[in-house]
Formats: structure tokens, sequence, C-alpha cells
């Protein structure tokens, strides 16, 4: 299968690079909506360019990239089916011209092509299966990877734009009604020729017959048309409370030992179950009239199965029809059902595939507010990094501990540095309009257009003008964020751990030897991790890193952001879920293991701050203070409470 995996390229203007804490590659260009391909190595079905304007427009971009495939699998359709077709048309041949003529020979040499027909059509349907299944796959892991991609070149402000859940939803379930839109269409291709090529035996037949067969599909369709769109409704109410309960479920795994803690396990358990039953009747509604649709394509297919043989034994009695050709009108009537029924098909997994379409454009138009520099500087090595908002200043190769009353101050302050936008708002829904109708629905989807593009706005002006922050006296703007991410690293206590191999936990890039990941773990007082592995480095880690205690987990973070050494390190809160014990080993190995090199730790805790180079006091997110912690600890009254307070947190 040389067109599986689907080639999904990298953006070009970007390159990889660490987000957050370096866990995952990022593409952090912004390239037009429609780039233009260069180069033999970007093919044309490559599926690098979606077509994001309407859901429609890319339905159709993404049956456009599997146009050979459909073609042979269409074409393969049409064998499958042609033992259908054709093989009334033989049978009324053997019972004329060989039953009722009593001639063996025309009876045998008719069964040969009977027999014919059905070898083609059984081969024909081993490859059409494998080719159906192809298409599958190429139609549902395409955009899946194009999801992916947009998530990775979106980075942290994906999550501030679009719920996670929402995202999750169109990255599984809305990828794979693409998938069976992709397999009924080669079906439907072969259904339609089957129909026509039925047609036109009927027509050479009896004209009168003909006609009510070219006529009768049409209008089956036609008489379901008014149940297709209350269909629609339903389903795209189902896909939103589907969104919502992924995004339920995503939030209470986040949060799951926080609710133990505080016993919320059954709060949220009662919500879990009745966004569940809200999902489950919005299911069922969709599926009555699914039902309904598929009664009336079943009925009306039989009404007109029963039609065809009723004007057939009319025309027989009537002398214009003999018997064999009766027999045959029986057997285009029984085979017609099935193509009548696969268009059927078609036209609801069309619908299907709009409303999920729909949000997936939603999330693949969605452009990263940064704009590469027009001319971009190259990054000193060794340089101070300063905070206008703030007044706030790391000084290079020295350890300076942020310490503020108020922990978003900090954590805003390793965002400014880092170059992450600020999470300012809710994430806007994708699916908030399903369900309403008419001029509502399309009022809803405008409004909800219309914030999103003012959201969008915001963001890029924010990432397009000088940022507020210098290295070395040159605004963070003027730098290749790509190589900004590398340089100055932030890790906060949003950074996730994947499942995965303690190893590759701790080493996701593969770039360190193995004195390099011990050294990194011994830094982070990691050792008890390793120890409590069954297998060591090669000890299983589950997703979100749930095997592990909260101090655990951020251990390995640490370790991992630690394993980068990048020359600029930012670390929020480093040591907010480990014992005082384990806290006094962290920062006496951190301070040395850093030294010379610039590190940022946002902290109150006085094991931290007793071995820092510099501690800078924020006030309403103002730098007030600097100094040494046993001096500050004498001079100044208000970094004397904050510190003071966090050591009676620490003691009750």
């Amino acid at each position: 299968m040389h067109d599986f995996p689907p080639v999904v390229p990298d953006f070009d203007v970007a390159a990889a690079s660490p987000l957050h804490d370096g866990q995952a590659a990022a593409r952090t260009g912004a390239p037009s909506r429609r780039p233009a391909r260069t180069g033999r190595a970007r093919s044309r079905r490559d599926f690098s360019d979606p077509d994001t304007r309407t859901p429609v427009r890319f339905l159709v971009w993404l049956l456009a990239q599997q146009a050979p495939l459909l073609g042979v699998g269409a074409l393969l359709a049409v064998l499958t089916w042609l033992p259908g077709a054709v093989g009334p048309y033989v049978v009324g041949r053997v019972v004329d011209d060989g039953i009722l003529a009593r001639d063996l020979g025309a009876v045998g040499w008719l069964s040969l092509v009977m027999l014919g027909l059905v070898l083609v059509g059984g081969a024909a349907g081993v490859l059409s299966h494998t080719y159906v299944v192809r298409g599958w796959l190429v139609g549902m892991y395409g955009p899946m990877k194009l999801v992916t991609r947009k998530t990775a070149q979106l980075g942290h402000v994906l999550p501030q734009r679009t719920p996670t859940g929402e995202v999750l939803s169109v990255s599984s379930s809305d990828t794979d009604e693409f998938g069976a839109l992709t397999e009924v269409i080669a079906r439907s291709a072969g259904a339609l020729m089957s129909y026509l090529v039925v047609a036109g035996l009927v027509l050479t037949t009896s004209l009168r017959l003909g006609l009510v067969v070219l006529v009768a599909a049409p209008l089956i369709v036609a008489f379901s048309l008014p149940l297709l769109r209350p269909l629609q409704r339903r389903e795209e109410v189902e896909r939103s409370r589907s969104s919502d309960l992924t995004s339920l479920a995503t939030d209470i795994v986040a949060g799951l030992r926080i609710l133990r803690g505080i016993g919320g396990e059954r709060t949220f358990a009662r919500n879990y179950v009745g966004q569940s039953q809200s999902t489950r009747r919005a299911g069922v509604a969709a599926g009555v009239w699914q039902a309904a649709i598929d009664a009336l394509s079943v009925g009306l297919a039989g009404l007109f199965l029963v039609t065809l043989t009723w004007l057939g034994a009319r025309e027989v009695l009537a002398g214009r029809l003999s018997v064999g050709q009766l027999v045959s009108f029986f057997g285009y009537a029984v085979f017609m059902v099935w193509p009548i029924q696969t268009l059927f098909e078609l036209v609801q997994k069309w619908i299907r595939s709009v409303v999920s379409a729909r949000k997936a454009v939603a999330v693949l138009e969605q452009q990263p507010p940064w704009r590469p520099a027009d001319r971009p500087e190259p990054l000193p090595v060794h340089a101070d990094l300063h905070d206008e908002v703030s007044g706030f200043t790391a000084r290079s190769g020295e350890l300076t501990v942020v310490v503020s009353a108020l922990p978003d101050d900090s954590a805003a302050l390793a965002d400014r540095l880092g170059r992450y936008l600020p999470a300012e708002t809710e994430p806007l829904s994708l699916t908030a309009t399903d369900g309403l109708r008419g001029r509502a629905a399309r009022r809803a989807r405008l409004e909800q257009q219309q914030q999103r593009r003012e959201r969008t706005e915001r963001e890029r002006a924010l990432g397009e003008r000088p940022w507020g922050v210098t290295l070395g006296g040159t605004d963070l703007s003027r730098f290749p964020l790509a190589e900004l991410r590398r340089h100055v690293v932030v890790s906060d206590s949003a950074s996730q751990v994947f499942a995965g191999t303690l190893q590759t936990a701790v080493d996701p890039h593969g770039r360190l030897t193995r004195d390099q990941a011990e050294a990194a773990l011994h830094t982070a007082a990691g050792e008890d991790v390793f120890s409590a592995m069954d297998g060591g480095w090669q000890g299983r880690v589950d997703e979100r890193g749930r095997g592990l205690s909260g101090g655990q987990r951020q251990r390995v973070v640490l370790a991992r952001v630690l394993g980068l050494d990048p020359p600029v390190l930012v670390l929020v809160e480093p040591t907010s879920a480990v014992d005082a014990h384990t806290e006094a080993l962290v920062a006496a190995r951190l301070a040395t293991a850093r030294r010379g090199r610039t590190t940022v730790v946002t902290t109150v805790s006085p094991l931290l701050l007793h071995h820092a180079d510099r501690v800078v006091l924020l006030v309403e997110g103002r730098a007030t203070v600097t100094g040494r912690h046993e001096d500050l600890l004498v001079t100044s009254p208000a970094y004397r409470r904050v510190v003071a307070r966090a050591m009676e947190d620490e003691d009750d």
C-alpha cells in the first residue's frame, strides 16, 4: 500500500522545537492557508494543503486526494455488482432459449457465462474489500494526522482556542466518519453503474418497464429527503454532547488525584453519569430518525419490487414479454433493492460527514499567532533576560528565584519569558450551534465565527508586535521562534508525562547517553522512581504518569527538562509536590547542576531560596526588591511576610 499511511508533510517555514518542557516537537511558523507546493517531493495527493473554506469543500478535497484509489475501488465495485445486475438477464435467456426451447447446448453455454460472472464477481469482491479497507484507513488517518500536525503547530495556543475534548473528538470519531464516507463512495459508484446497466437491459426489453426502473430510484430518494434534515440536526446534537462528555472525562482523569484528596469522586461521577445519559438520549433520538429512514428505504424498495413484478406479469399476459423475460424482471426487481439502499446509505453518511467536517475545519483553519521576523537575529549565548512589564531581570549564569504572594503573577512572568500567550478566556466550543434550526443556526454560527476571528486577531496582534521581553537587549520577537524554544525552555505544572518506558519519559528525543540520563534523574532526586520501576529504565510509565505519585511525576518532569540542558531554564514551582527532605536534595543538586547557566525558579520554598544567587520579590506583578535570601529576610518586611507565610503553610 504505497498510499498508506498518507503523507502529511510538516509545515515548510518551521522547524521542530521543544514546547514548554521540551516534550513535544512544535511547528511554530505561520504559513499561508494554501501554500504553494514545490519540487517532486511534494506530490499532488500528500494531504499537505487541506481546503478549509467550507465543510463541503473540505470533503471534496479529501476525496480528491484519493481519486486513483476511489477509481480502482469503483471499478472493482462495478465488477462485484456484475453478477447481480447481469445474472437475471442470463437466467431469463436460460429459460427462453434453453428450457422452453429444450436446447441443452444453450443451457450449457449460458451456464458457463453465469459461472464466469460469478467468478469475476467473487474475485472482484475480494479485491474490492482490500481497497475498501485501504480507502477507509487513508480517509481516516489522513485527517487524523492533519489534526495532530495542527496541534503540534499551535502548541499551547490550541487549548486556549478550542476545548481539548472536542479536538480529541475530531481526531477520533469524526475522522472515522471520513473513512466511512470514502468506503461508501466507491461502493455507491458500483451501485449506480449497476443501476444503469439494469435500466439499459430493461429498456431494451420493454420501454415502459425501463422507464419505471429509471424513475423509481430518484423518486424513492426524493421521498426520504424530508427526513434527512431532522436526522442531521439530531446527529449534530449527539456529536455536541459526545464532545462535552469527552471533555468532562478528560478533566476528571486529569484531576483524579485531587478529586480523591477532597472527596469529590462522587460529585464528578454524578456529573459524568448525567452527561452520559444526555448523550445516550441524543443518540437514541438520532437512532429513531435513522431507523425511520432505513425502514422507509426498505419499504419503498419492496414496493418497487412488487410494482415491477406486477407490471411484468401484465406484460406477459398481454404477450409483450416472454416467461424468461418475466423471470429476468423479477430478478432485476430483487437486485435493485441493494443499489437503492446503497444510495440511501451514501446520503446518510454524507450528512454525517458534513457534520464532522464542520468541526474538523474549525480546527484545521486555525493559524498560529506568531509571525516570523523579517530579519531574524542570532541568539546570544550569554545574555541577561529582561521583562519590561515587571522590571524583572535574570542575569546570565545565575540562579534567580522569583517570589510572589500570588502564584499567578509568577506564572505569568514565566510565560512571558518563554514567549507563550496568556490564557485570558475560555476556549470556544466547536459544537455550540449544533441542534439549532434554520436562521437561528446560521446566526449562531456566524456569531461564533466572528468571535473566533476576533480572538485570533487579538492573539496575532500579540504575536506580531514587540514582545516586551529582551535577551541581550534584543526583543524576543526578533529571534526565530523555533530556536528561541530550544534556547529558553519553560517547565511548569501543566507539563505532561506520556505513556512509555522510564527512559523515554526522561529522554523523549533519545539524545542522552546513559550517564547523562542518570545525572538528570539524580539532580531531580528521582532515584526512588528508578528503584520502583520493574525493569529499571525499561520499566513502563502509564499515560499522564498515573502509576506514579505526584512527587515522583514532578521529578520525572524535572529530570526530562534538565536533560535538555538549555542555556536558559525557567522552572515554575518544580518541588511543590515533594516532601521537605527530597526538596532539600533537589535544591542543592539543581544549584550545582545549573551552575554557570541562567536559571529562573518561581517558588516561595526557603530550601530553594537558600541556594539562590539572587531573589526577586514580585508585588502586584512588579519586581520590587532584589537581593540574597538572608539579606531580604532582614531588610524587607514584605518579603519576610511572604516567605514566613509559606513556612507556616509547610508546617501546617
